[in-house]
């Protein structure tokens, strides 16, 4: 029986976490069979989460009950709690909410920048383009795929291990650091510090619109658009819908019909300062899944809309970074604080607004 890998991974805190990977998925509110076990005639009633145990190779009760409790467990295609007690002629079935797959992630050489890297932990600035982990439409050429290559010879490491790997993710087109775990401790503990809030992440943005406050908080909840499953929204933070999220933002420079903002996040749900940011009127500039891939300030001039066009090739893809990551080292204690700089697609973007700054005229007339 293949290694059920895809439960951990459904159950991961969102990032996400930071803007998990559901940017490069086709998600639906479907749920999707990835086990199927008929309880025999003969069989003794028994905690379904013992019942999996039993049945599920190289899985975890924690990991079961986890499931259970995100309602992925179904008895007779119902959810049930882990204390379910499994009868003769059930249909024990977990569900997830993304098609099965059978892909094991495996070696590919692929290019990669690693910033650290000791026994425990490697942190790594992601190129953008790159998506973080195989998923559906997206099987190869992953970060994890790099990963897998880059620790090919270290025979304690497996990278189709769930109690390994990832700690939190970023969006495809969105560039910066994230943090990967060598050893279960180590996921652990980096797990855990991402869910108490204590880690620190700090993005670069460029926005559309000229924001008025030096400063702000947003706060809102995130959930999946109910119009548009491509897209997450923002409901009332007193609202039953969502998850509770706070993002910060500063302001770093002001580039008339757009502003470079430092975002400091709070929490960390699917696609958050992007959806926050859209929310306040003031869209990720060029973040197409979002509407920032059109013109959404400015003049109606000709030499400005192909002043914009060529801002948009320039930087193909939302113009969000991942530029600071602050964690607790999971062995020594230490704190660990990693920065990167802009990635050259978001430099020259702001270089060319700065000189649009400076010859306005140029594009007015």
């Amino acid at each position: 029986m293949e290694k059920p890998q895809d439960i951990e991974e459904e159950l991961l805190p969102e990032e996400e976490y930071i803007d998990t990977e559901a940017d490069d998925e086709d998600e639906s509110s479907q749920l999707y069979e990835h086990y199927r076990i008929l309880a025999d005639k003969k069989q003794k009633m028994m905690r379904v989460d013992k019942f999996l145990i039993v049945h599920l190779s190289g899985i975890s009760r924690n990991r079961i009950q986890k499931a259970a409790d995100a309602g992925f467990i179904m008895a007779n295609d119902k959810p049930v709690k882990r204390s379910y007690k499994v009868k003769p002629g059930d249909v024990i079935k977990i569900m997830l909410d993304r098609p099965h797959y059978d892909n094991e992630i495996t070696p590919e050489d692929i290019p990669i920048e690693i910033v650290y890297e000791d026994e425990d932990l490697i942190v790594v600035n992601k190129q953008a383009g790159l998506v973080v982990h195989p998923g559906f439409g997206n099987w190869h050429g992953t970060l994890l795929n790099a990963i897998a290559w880059h620790l090919r010879d270290n025979p304690d490491f497996d990278i189709n291990n769930p109690e390994i790997g990832l700690v939190h993710r970023i969006d495809k087109d969105t560039s910066g650091l994230l943090v990967i775990a060598k050893t279960a401790s180590a996921k652990t503990n980096l797990g855990l510090q991402f869910f108490n809030k204590t880690t620190k992440r700090e993005y670069n943005a460029l926005v559309w619109g000229n924001i008025e406050e030096e400063e702000g908080r947003i706060e809102g909840n995130i959930a999946r658009n109910p119009k548009d499953r491509m897209q997450m929204a923002v409901f009332p933070s007193n609202s039953e819908i969502g998850k509770h999220a706070v993002t910060h933002y500063y302001i770093m420079e002001r580039l008339g019909y757009v502003t470079l903002v430092r975002c400091v996040l709070e929490t960390g749900r699917t696609h958050q300062i992007r959806v926050h940011m859209k929310h306040i009127g003031h869209t990720l500039f060029n973040d197409e899944r979002y509407g920032g891939s059109q013109i959404l300030r400015g003049t109606q001039f000709s030499k400005y809309k192909q002043f914009v066009e060529n801002c948009f090739k320039i930087c193909p893809r939302q113009a969000l970074h991942a530029r600071t990551l602050g964690f607790v080292h999971p062995r020594t204690g230490e704190e660990m604080m990693f920065s990167s700089e802009l990635p050259e697609d978001m430099t020259a973007l702001i270089k060319k607004w700065e000189n649009y700054i400076s010859n306005r005229d140029v594009y007015t007339d």
